[in-house]
């Protein structure tokens, strides 16, 4: 009986090695979203320069990598590694194959009279995966809410879907530390490098996922417009079309 106990063991946990290596088909690993994520927010991206969370998520919202950009999980807003989750999940549960919607677009149809009002109460964090495990395992490559559905949602800049070189949408990523500007710069700068942004289309005027600063006098025009939070972050991120484009399938 032992025998056939361990056994059987053994098969359970080689079919779900084996799982999740498929659900993380296509997505970067622990260090490469690390490093990514370090050499962006580097760059000037119209905030404060704070280090960053990232997050990833499956195309079925199971977390699968979760990293700093500091020297230690001290050094980013303890708060914001369960923020950059939220995101991604948010990005990944509104997009769809034929279309992006990034959180930052539906800041505006969240707000009252908005044709979204709502969304933000629906599909609640899950906190058993959000604050479970040891503290000290926070941030690497075995971080207590990767293999965990993580729920949640986040309507301000930071969270992008993500498509691979097929178009193929396979998830989503999250990152959170900075101002909601600058965290949707970074955010769209790292999906670039890692070269998952085969965006087919959005709701932007560029017809893709891009943050949209159009509020007037407290009203969108397109009904998809974010708050502008600096200067800076506005220009950078009406820039990020050509100086980051869309990478587009081969015909």
């Amino acid at each position: 009986m032992l025998k056939r106990n361990l056994t059987l063991g053994f098969v359970i946990l080689v079919s779900t090695l084996f799982a999740f290596s498929v659900f993380a088909d296509g997505l970067p690993s622990h260090s490469e979203l690390q490093s990514t994520l370090s050499a962006v927010v580097k760059e000037p991206n119209g905030g404060f320069g704070f280090d960053m969370w990232a997050t990833i998520v499956d195309r079925d919202g199971i977390v699968m990598a979760v990293v700093y950009s500091g020297d230690s999980r001290g050094d980013q807003y303890p708060g914001s590694r369960v923020i950059s989750a939220q995101k991604a999940n948010t990005a990944n549960a509104f997009s769809l194959p034929k279309m992006a919607l990034s959180t930052a677009n539906v800041f505006s149809a969240v707000q009252p009279g908005g044709s979204l009002f709502g969304l933000q109460f629906s599909n609640p964090v899950d906190t058993t995966v959000a604050y479970s495990g040891a503290s000290e395992a926070i941030g690497t490559k075995n971080d207590p809410m990767i293999g965990g559905k993580i729920g949640g949602i986040i309507v301000f800049g930071g969270g992008l879907a993500l498509y691979d070189s097929t178009g193929k949408l396979v998830g989503a990523i999250g990152v959170s530390g900075d101002s909601s500007g600058a965290d949707h710069n970074i955010v769209w700068k790292v999906r670039h490098i890692l070269k998952l942004d085969f965006v087919p289309s959005g709701v932007s005027p560029t017809n893709d996922d891009n943050i949209i600063y159009d509020i007037v006098d407290g009203k969108s025009k397109s009904g998809w417009g974010h708050p502008e939070c600096s200067d800076e972050a506005t220009k950078i991120a009406e820039k990020l079309p050509t100086s980051h484009p869309i990478s587009k399938k081969a015909k």
